[in-house]
């Protein structure tokens, strides 16, 4: 299961997913502009909503049984500086970022528990290490994400549980998001790093992939820095 699965590092996640023989959910309030081949059913979903994520999780299980993986990828940015951000500003981005996260892990998660095994991986950023100006409301809810990440880690480990859950905290990644930024800006940007370049989304895919797979087996409560070695 991937959140977030219609565009950008989401859609990157599905595809090396693919590649790679897994049977894929694509989930997304929206529908992916060109969908993706293969092993790949695409579901309409509002992470936000507790209501669309249990029916939309009852109807993946009686699909496929059983989950083995699950990618919270879903999210937005809503920018302000904190004395013109409005209470909606600051909620949505809450409620997509932080609550959707946590609403498919409170299903998916005791269910790999109970199947004993399991690999979630939650997509947090480098501004919810760092912080950024305009951003307080995105980076508190990335920050919010690396801590669930850890608890969940120690939740569903439990009894042996043996699910491994993970955080990824993505650099500027060069989606269709960042193409419309001024190439001067983004060239400020690259120069914070010490590769001196924007991540591409199949760059940030494939330390999913890592995460989900057997490359992996001891590696839980983790957060991977996948950032060019930023330095903000």
């Amino acid at each position: 299961m991937v959140t977030g699965a219609a565009k950008g590092i989401g859609r990157a996640i599905c595809e090396v997913f693919l590649k790679n023989g897994a049977k894929v959910v694509g989930l997304d309030i929206s529908e992916p502009a060109e969908p993706l081949s293969g092993d790949i059913v695409y579901l309409k979903l509002d992470v936000s909503s507790t209501g669309d994520c249990e029916q939309v999780y009852g109807e993946i299980v009686t699909r496929l049984e059983r989950i083995d993986i699950l990618v919270n990828c879903a999210g937005i940015t809503v920018d302000a500086m904190t004395k013109k951000m409005t209470e909606e500003q600051f909620d949505r981005v809450v409620a997509v970022n932080l609550k959707g996260t946590w609403n498919l892990t409170r299903l998916v998660g005791p269910a790999m528990q109970q199947q004993k095994s399991g690999s979630i991986i939650n997509i947090s950023s480098v501004v919810g290490v760092f912080g950024n100006v305009g951003q307080s409301n995105y980076a508190a809810t990335k920050a919010g994400v690396v801590g669930m990440t850890k608890s969940w880690a120690k939740e569903f480990s439990m009894k042996g549980g043996n699910v491994r859950v993970n955080a990824i905290a993505p650099g500027y990644t060069m989606t269709d998001m960042m193409k419309t930024v001024p190439p001067d800006i983004l060239e400020k940007i690259k120069g914070t790093t010490m590769l001196g370049r924007l991540a591409e989304p199949s760059e940030i895919a494939n330390a999913v992939l890592f995460l989900a797979s057997d490359l992996s087996t001891y590696v839980t409560g983790e957060l991977i820095n996948v950032n060019g070695g930023m330095r903000l």
